[in-house]
């Protein structure tokens, strides 16, 4: 097969895109991937890393405060569809994959109208505006969540879940020694990540919170983002608290936590049921259509997890909520089990057999 990957801006879409390309090379090892997105966002730095061919263009998203600054983004987007059916030219794919994010909207648009097959992924409770106006453009759609699929044409669209969950849920399990040497082997471990860039407004508040771990039982790892980790390396800290600005290796240390603290993005959402991490989600306010609110209450309304939103935190409610759920065998087992009724651990298998039936000219 030749693929052609477009996913860009957060790890919420360069992840998923990750486990689908990986799918496809586990069942065609000898496949060829071109992976397009942006030149300044992290994809630029991540798809590289992973020793995946990366073509990037300039492209920004719709600017909601300044509508005059759209005229530019306009004007790009249509440079990038010339330089962009060019490199589709050349490279010939079998199929062309959006992974959400704005860089994908020219991208799979250019490939349609080239008559090469599309495929769109969302991975969000509510469609964002590149995927709504790709709908168009996708002979088959994939969803995370059952009610966007009400958001799409009926024909196109399927559930497959998110495809980072199988991944995940897969991952080569490794001790938590290899993972960070400073970790005890018999205490309960609690991340804290607020999205894979990290958040301003949570960084500060938990900067906060840190000093009240101190004698716990249990040791926490704070993932702080790549921008925000200068200011937190000078911090002082108890001895069970390790700060990180990044996770490479997140897979494995999903697999060794105990309770999750994180936003609420599909992609967190499909990693915590998966594996059945009882989790705290704080989502973020700052979001289109509020999703990320929406993807939490669906899990809270199943009892899966515990809500704290971001208007309400403060330093105690967290470590204290931290305690009763570790205190509470019960309510621990309950937001596990429940969890892990959630997850859907065969998505990206089912994204590769509809990709399969796409190229052979089965669209049913």
């Amino acid at each position: 097969m030749k693929i052609i990957v477009s996913a860009g801006g957060t790890g919420g879409h360069i992840y998923p895109a990750l486990a689908i390309i990986n799918k496809i090379k586990e069942k065609e090892p000898n496949s060829q991937f071109l992976y397009i997105g942006t030149t300044d966002r992290m994809e630029a730095t991540i798809i590289p890393e992973q020793k995946i061919p990366y073509f990037g263009i300039e492209m920004k998203g719709f600017n909601r405060k300044n509508p005059f600054q759209n005229f530019k983004v306009i004007k790009k987007y249509l440079d990038n569809v010339k330089i962009l059916k060019k490199k589709l030219k050349e490279f010939q794919p079998d199929v062309v994959i959006g992974v959400g994010g704005y860089v994908t909207a020219p991208v799979v648009y250019s490939a349609k109208k080239l008559g090469y097959k599309t495929f769109i992924h969302e991975q969000n409770s509510i469609p964002g505006l590149s995927n709504k106006f790709l709908s168009h453009y996708a002979d088959k759609i994939g969803v995370s969540l059952p009610d966007s699929m009400s958001y799409f044409p009926k024909g196109k669209v399927e559930f497959t879940g998110n495809p980072r969950s199988e991944e995940v849920f897969y991952a080569k399990e490794v001790s938590k020694k290899d993972l960070f040497p400073s970790l005890s082997t018999n205490k309960k471990l609690v991340l804290i990540v607020m999205g894979s860039l990290g958040s301003t407004t949570m960084n500060r508040k938990l900067k906060e919170t840190l000093s009240l771990f101190q004698n716990k039982n249990y040791e926490v790892i704070f993932v702080t983002g790549k921008s925000y980790y200068e200011e937190y390396k000078k911090a002082k800290c108890p001895s069970n608290v390790k700060i990180v600005s990044y996770l490479d290796h997140m897979a494995q240390v999903l697999k060794k936590t105990d309770l999750i603290v994180s936003r609420a993005g599909a992609s967190s959402i499909a990693e915590i049921t998966a594996l059945g991490i009882p989790s705290i989600l704080i989502p973020s306010p700052y979001v289109t259509h509020n999703h990320q609110l929406k993807n939490a209450k669906s899990l809270e309304e199943r009892k899966a997890t515990v809500i704290i939103e971001e208007k309400d935190f403060d330093k105690k409610i967290l470590v204290s909520t931290i305690d009763h759920i570790f205190e509470d065998q019960s309510l621990y087992q309950e937001l596990s089990q429940n969890a892990r009724k959630l997850g859907n651990c065969e998505s990206a298998s089912k994204i590769y057999d509809i990709l399969k039936k796409l190229i052979n000219g089965d669209r049913k």
